[in-house]
């Protein structure tokens, strides 16, 4: 039974229905709202308030954080992006959108946005933010003179860092999160031929090990998940830590790239070892072709050593990955360096397909516990959302209840969702998947060299 809402966002939600166009009390229920991890619901009210004052820069910065916290960084990068162009943008703006760039890998832009920002309000500063980065700001003056201009020698002198940090010279990072998933393949629909693969490459090992040392084989190795976006990748791979209850880390790239030379380098080699001693461990690499992409397409040699690293962590050159057991995705395996796919590293590549029927209509009622629903028919629902990621799916039930919410807005008296609903969401939404196999397609009929994307033209019935 879900916990009863705090009190307070009760008084804020029963004001603002009487006061709608008070944008100030729906900036504090949206706030409100973020605070208690209701981000999703968060956005909902802060593009309310923005129709109310399109041009109130803080309800912006207010959105783009709810669609942070809510897992849809690009959604919130547009928001900014689109701020920071503004004169009226203020600092804290400036110092959010550095933070999304260096999730995204962009760690020179971020760090020239966090600079304007703070040099527009010093009270928008992360310290923790600017000590990864090496950015050192000039002390904050005493007297009314203004502050020192960046660019300035101390700034010159960061930019001069960059290149004579060294692995020797740098700071320990921080070690990624352990996670102990509680889920397992009974908690992820359908994909059965994915599971068989990821049971005989790395869970028997591990369940039947006496069998498997007799025939030589070690516990460890990576399998490579390609497939559209939002299509349950990264579930599958938490799960198949929980099936044999090892440890997981999930790293993504803002866990591994550094502006500072070297450090990219150092930071993967100490996720393996995190990963090494806290075996048996799921090392699973989100996004893995931005960390290995084909060397050459590279103009610089920084990318090239990253990748370098990488394949000697893999290969286990100077530690023994015995017990590791390494999982990346990506969504676009071409431009991932042909080096990855050799015996002993990425040497299982499997594609993820959109969901099948059973496994949406699972989708489907897994995001509508909880909600107020009366006689919906998953089944049908399922039928008619053929290629819809999981994703997708997800988007479809929050647009039904969006469409919910504004009737009952509008009536007074909140209605349980049904079966039309969900097909009418259906309706209005695409396919994110098409885009994909668009792409995906050339690949697979014109560079499928070995037979590497056959899987892709047996999906689209090619071949």
């Amino acid at each position: 039974m879900p916990s009863p809402e705090p009190e307070h966002i009760r008084g804020l939600r029963e004001a603002a229905r009487l006061s709608p166009d008070n944008v100030p009390l729906r900036q504090a229920l949206a706030d409100a709202l973020l605070a208690a991890g209701l981000a999703g619901e968060a956005v909902n009210e802060y593009r309310a308030a923005l129709a109310l004052a399109p041009e109130n820069a803080m309800l912006k910065v207010g959105l783009a954080r709810a669609f942070h916290a809510d897992g849809k960084t690009s959604h919130a990068l547009v928001v900014l992006e689109d701020l920071v162009k503004s004169p009226q943008a203020p600092g804290r703006a400036f110092v959010l959108h550095a933070r999304l760039l260096a999730g995204v890998g962009e760690v020179q832009q971020a760090v020239e946005q966090y600079k304007r920002g703070v040099a527009k309000d010093r009270s928008a500063a992360d310290p923790e933010f600017a000590k990864r980065f090496g950015i050192q700001l000039a002390p904050e003056p005493e007297t009314d003179s203004p502050a020192p201009a960046f660019g300035s020698e101390d700034d010159e002198e960061v930019l001069d860092g960059r290149v004579r940090a060294s692995w020797q010279g740098a700071e320990d990072g921080a070690l990624a999160e352990i996670e102990r998933p509680q889920i397992t393949f009974e908690d992820v629909g359908g994909m059965e031929a994915l599971k068989e693969e990821i049971r005989l490459k790395i869970i028997y090992p591990l369940t039947h090990a006496e069998m498997f040392k007799a025939y030589g084989k070690t516990v460890g190795g990576g399998i490579l998940m390609y497939g559209p976006p939002g299509c349950g990748k990264t579930h599958l791979a938490r799960a198949t830590a929980g099936e044999v209850k090892a440890s997981f880390i999930a790293v993504g790239i803002h866990d591994v790239l550094d502006m500072w030379i070297g450090n990219s380098e150092r930071n993967l080699h100490q996720l393996f070892e995190q990963a090494r001693q806290n075996a048996p461990c799921v090392l699973f690499f989100d996004e893995v072709d931005a960390l290995g992409a084909s060397r050459t397409d590279m103009k610089t040699s920084a990318g090239r050593h990253l990748i370098n690293q990488f394949l000697s962590e893999l290969d286990g050159v100077k530690s023994s990955n015995e017990g590791v057991l390494i999982l990346g995705a990506t969504n676009a395996p071409w431009h991932l360096d042909s080096a990855f796919r050799r015996p002993g590293r990425f040497d299982r590549i499997l594609f993820v397909p959109p969901p099948d029927v059973e496994a949406r209509a699972g989708i489907l009622r897994l995001h509508l516990r909880g909600k107020p629903v009366e006689d919906v028919d998953v089944d049908a629902v399922a039928r008619k959302s053929e290629g819809f990621s999981g994703a997708d799916l997800k988007a479809i039930v929050d647009v039904t209840i969006e469409s919910k919410l504004r009737e009952a807005m509008k009536s007074g008296v909140p209605t349980p969702i049904r079966t039309k609903d969900l097909l009418s969401g259906v309706g209005s939404q695409k396919a994110t998947t098409r885009e994909w196999f668009a792409t995906a397609k050339n690949y697979a009929l014109y560079s499928n060299q070995g037979g590497v994307y056959d899987d892709i033209l047996h999906y689209m019935k090619l071949k």
